[in-house]
């Protein structure tokens, strides 16, 4: 099946926003192997913004599709329940994609990274926004995080109770009042519009995460050091970020990169052996970096930097908000590498 045969992003439902319609076509086709997983690359990202401008997460939503293959009445019903009614400003905001297929992007003002800052960013390719949130929202994102998959904070005998929505140091809670208030931190949007140079962004809905400290019975649960990008070269500019919701030292689990290494990977990856995969060799060698934080400070960082969480030595828990600004057309490897 071609492009051509799939409903087009102008058709719409109740809901009346552009491309939903499209997405959910999309999803069927390929959940039913009429057309490839990797269809239609080029709109990847349109297929992320629309998601954040609904409020619902990525893998939420093909968890759904993939599980029930809703009728678009009940994907619009589905979406209505999980995140409450859209915001028309941000779904005017999208729709204006396809009106003209452009979004007028204002000029940056107001800045919230020191000429300190940026020099540091440009060195090291990540930079700490002290105070992004409050450290009552961050305390409330926990509350409602330990609610959600039924443990005591401060009772270190619950920290390992298995369940379904605890996903490697991963949790699968989207939607909440305070995670959307984090989402539109003033300094975290001004800080991605600086470095992006740009004002048409959308925030991403993703989710929490959660790492106790690893036992003899319990290790770490996250992942090693990685990209979340193809290392394709060349690697086009992008940017991720997370939020600590609690003073993180060193050895708790910290976030972890490796500092610089945006200003090396190419030389790195044309200096490897043509059979070696990259993503197997010996990352933390290039000089890793725990970076500890306060509750409320944001990192961003540039996705050439291979990054992750780390194992847990400490006596607390780590928890952490994901929260990213995208452009809607944000460039996306063709080859996967």
């Amino acid at each position: 099946m071609t492009a051509t045969e799939i409903i087009p992003s102008t058709e719409t439902g109740k809901l009346q926003v552009m491309h939903l319609k499209r997405y959910w076509n999309k999803s069927l086709l390929k959940r039913e192997g009429k057309i490839n997983q990797d269809s239609l690359p080029d709109e990847w990202s349109l297929d992320v913004t629309l998601l954040s401008i609904l409020g619902i997460g990525l893998e939420q939503t093909m968890k759904y599709v993939y599980q029930t293959a809703p009728s678009f009445e009940e994907f619009e019903t589905w979406i209505l329940n999980v995140s409450g009614t859209p915001d028309a400003e941000k779904i005017k905001q999208f729709n204006q994609l396809f009106l003209n297929n452009s979004i007028i992007s204002a000029r940056i003002q107001d800045k919230v990274l020191s000429d300190d800052d940026i020099e540091f960013w440009d060195k090291n390719g990540y930079v700490i926004v002290r105070d992004a949130v409050s450290k009552a929202d961050c305390e409330e994102v926990i509350t409602a995080l330990c609610d959600f998959i039924e443990i005591d904070r401060y009772d270190a005998s619950t920290w390992y109770n298995p369940h379904p929505q605890r996903q490697g140091i991963m949790v699968q809670l989207f939607q909440h009042p305070v995670l959307e208030s984090n989402r539109k931190s003033d300094k975290i949007r001004m800080a991605f519009e600086q470095l992006l140079n740009r004002t048409d962004l959308f925030v991403n809905t993703d989710r929490v995460g959660f790492n106790p400290p690893q036992t003899n019975t319990y290790p770490f649960q996250g992942a090693s050091l990685h990209w979340d990008v193809s290392l394709e070269l060349p690697i086009p500019f992008g940017l991720q970020g997370i939020l600590y919701l609690a003073d993180t030292a060193e050895n708790q689990g910290a976030f972890t990169l490796v500092p610089g290494f945006q200003h090396r990977i190419e030389h790195w990856l044309n200096s490897l052996p043509a059979d070696v995969n990259p993503r197997t060799e010996d990352i933390y060698a290039l000089g890793a970096k725990h970076i500890a934080a306060n509750a409320g400070d944001f990192i961003i960082w540039h996705h050439a930097l291979p990054h992750g969480g780390s194992p847990n030595t400490a006596n607390l828990p780590r928890f952490v908000q994901y929260i990213n600004y995208l452009p809607a057309d944000k460039e996306k490897s063709k080859v996967w590498k």
